[in-house]
């Protein structure tokens, strides 16, 4: 187990190296204007240095990344369930329709195979990646990163078996329950540097197809933009996306 999250991170450098992430910060809360103003002082400033209008676009990193969800949607779906089962257990406990003994044995049942259908969707991502055209750049590192994650594929698998016999130290549940899930978590971040990669990648391409000169990222936060300066080229960069996939 140990040799493998060692593994895994050092895989985490090697997919991490074209992952070149465009940052802006715009003001959280929708009161202060000031970081937009001085965005527009220093692209005034760029305008009258080069000659010629700076042509600036923006993404949404997160709504970008729901391309990879979309393409397991069937694996999320299942997750998904498993956490209206939970919800609907926490629920029936509180109208004491179950008893205590009863709803700690399901709880942690549930939340294992929860952590499995987690599990399930990275895997059936990064299958989804190293089938496709658009990560061939990538793909050996795709593999290799399959390969180390089958031990913890293996290790989810059994605790699941073990967690329905019934019987079971709930300590001894606990200590491999944290052992996956910190082998998920890694596994988790290295397929997001990937996607982050692919992202940053397409962004690229249709900034350089369109004739944008710069390109930020941003969640949600401009209050106001002018449209012909600033454009939103979040469904651009998706439906490229798409295309690798």
């Amino acid at each position: 187990m140990s040799r493998s999250i060692v593994i895994v991170a050092v895989l985490a450098l090697v997919l991490g190296v074209g992952a070149l992430i465009l940052q802006f910060a715009l003001p959280s809360s929708g009161g202060d204007g000031a970081s937009v103003k001085a965005l527009e002082n220093r692209v005034a400033l760029l305008e009258t240095k080069s000659g010629s209008p700076l042509r600036v676009a923006y993404i949404n990193a997160e709504e970008s990344f729901s391309v990879f969800t979309e393409a397991v949607a069937d694996l999320r779906e299942k997750a998904m369930d498993k956490q209206k089962e939970l919800l609907e257990l926490q629920q029936q406990y509180l109208a004491s329709t179950v008893s205590k003994e009863e709803y700690e044995s399901r709880l942690i049942e549930l939340e294992v195979e929860l952590l499995q259908a987690q599990l399930n969707i990275d895997i059936g991502t990064i299958d989804r990646m190293i089938a496709a055209p658009g990560f061939a750049d990538i793909s050996n590192d795709l593999e290799r990163l399959r390969e180390e994650a089958q031990p913890v594929i293996d290790m989810m698998r059994n605790l699941v078996s073990t967690v329905r016999v019934g019987v079971v130290d709930p300590q001894e549940v606990e200590n491999r329950y944290s052992q996956v899930k910190n082998a998920f978590t890694q596994l988790d971040q290295l397929l997001t540097q990937a996607a982050t990669a692919k992202i940053v990648q397409a962004a690229e391409k249709v900034a350089v197809e369109n004739g944008y000169d710069l390109v930020l990222r941003t969640k949600n936060v401009i209050v106001y933009r002018n449209t012909a300066k600033l454009v939103d080229i979040t469904d651009l960069v998706k439906h490229e996306l798409s295309t690798y996939l």
